[in-house]
C-alpha cells in the first residue's frame, strides 16, 4: 500500500480547522503539503522488508576458535513515530551479532534499523523487530539490540519529562546468556580514547 498524500494534507486541512485555525492562512496554507511530504518520510519503512538489506550477506568462514567474535555496531541514530500519538521518538539502536556462516556489511545494519523504524512503532516491538530481522536474515549464534531514545509524548505533552529516555534491549541465542550479554553491555557503553 502506497502513501496516499492527498489524504495526508485533506486530513491535516481538517485538523487545522478542527483546533481552531485556519488551514487558508499565510502560515498555514504550505502546512498540509509538508506534513504529507515528512509523513511520506516517516513512514517510508511500511513499504519495505528489512530482510532485503540482509539479502546479500556473505559467506564467513572461520577457524573454529574464532566464530564467537563479535560485530557490534554501536550508536546507529533512528526516528520513529510512536503509534499512540503520532509523535516522533529519536535515539540510538545498537546491534550486536555473533556471526556464524554469514555476514554481511556494516552500513546494512543500519538499514535494517532504518527501514523497520520507518514505520508507526512502540520502542519495544522495533527493539524486537530489530532482533528478529537480524536472527532472521543472518541465522547468526546470538543477537542483541538495545535502543535508548527520547519520546516526544514523554516530552512534550503529559509529564514532560524531558531529561528522560527510555532503553529497551532484545536477545537472542548466545548473546541471551547473562554472562554474554553484560559483556557486550561493557562495550556499548565504553567509548575509545576515554580515561
Amino acid at each position: 500500500m502506497s502513501i496516499d498524500v492527498a489524504r495526508i494534507e485533506a486530513a491535516v486541512a481538517e485538523m487545522l480547522s478542527a483546533v481552531g485555525e485556519d488551514p487558508a492562512r499565510a502560515g498555514l496554507t504550505a502546512t498540509p503539503r509538508r506534513v504529507a511530504e515528512a509523513y511520506s518520510e516517516f513512514f517510508a519503512g511500511n513499504e519495505l522488508n528489512a530482510l532485503d538489506h540482509l539479502s546479500d550477506s556473505i559467506e564467513f568462514t572461520a577457524k573454529a576458535d574464532q566464530t564467537g567474535e563479535l560485530v557490534l555496531v554501536r550508536d546507529i541514530e533512528f526516528r520513529s513515530m510512536c503509534e499512540h500519538h503520532l509523535l516522533p521518538f529519536l535515539g540510538v539502536a545498537h546491534v550486536a551479532y555473533v556471526p556464524d556462516e554469514r555476514i554481511i556489511g556494516l552500513g546494512n545494519i543500519a538499514r535494517v534499523v532504518e527501514t523497520i523504524s520507518a514505520r508507526a512503532q512502540l520502542q519495544e516491538r522495533l527493539t524486537e523487530e530489530i532482533t528478529e530481522a537480524i536472527n532472521d536474515g543472518l541465522s547468526p549464534r546470538g543477537v542483541l539490540v538495545v535502543i535508548d531514545a527520547v519520546h516526544g509524548c514523554v516530552s512534550t505533552r503529559g509529564p514532560r519529562q524531558t531529561a528522560s529516555s527510555t532503553v529497551t534491549l532484545a536477545s537472542r541465542g548466545v548473546l541471551s546468556d547473562p554472562l554474554e550479554r553484560a559483556e557486550v553491555m561493557a562495550l556499548i557503553g565504553s567509548r575509545g580514547g576515554d580515561g
